[in-house]
């Protein structure tokens, strides 16, 4: 495939997750660290996001099967998540995380696994 098609696919896919509100302004600062030094910057920063991401949803999913649901262990997972989200411009996993972390104090399980289902239909979404 001719590189000039693929950059202006990649344009036209990184705008569509803007205008959907999956990414935000913080994914416009990661990609200006992007250089000729570092060709697979963006690539490296979405992969580890995605691998630590599956690992926190795992960790979300066990958390929230056991009979005695811990919450603050709970909040802690979904503390994690917003960060990351945050740091990568992950706007809406970063929304669902804070409607979480709500759920959390309030300890709503019924709010919380819909959140929960929000979440990971979001990753599924962006893979």
């Amino acid at each position: 495939m001719e590189v000039g098609l693929m950059q202006r696919q990649w344009v036209d896919y990184t705008k569509s997750l803007f205008l959907e509100d999956f990414l935000d302004s913080q994914f416009i600062e990661l990609q200006k660290l992007q250089d000729e030094g570092n060709p697979d910057f963006i690539v490296e920063v979405v992969s580890l996001f995605f691998e630590d991401s599956e690992r926190l949803l795992n960790d979300l999913t066990a958390a929230f099967d056991q009979p005695d649901v811990d919450f603050q262990k709970v909040d802690g997972h979904v503390h994690q998540l917003k960060g990351s989200s945050s740091s990568i411009g992950a706007q809406r996993v970063k929304n669902v995380c804070i409607a979480m972390r709500s759920f959390c104090e309030e300890q709503n399980i019924d709010g919380w696994s819909n959140k929960l289902w929000l979440l990971a239909g979001q990753f599924l979404r962006q893979n």
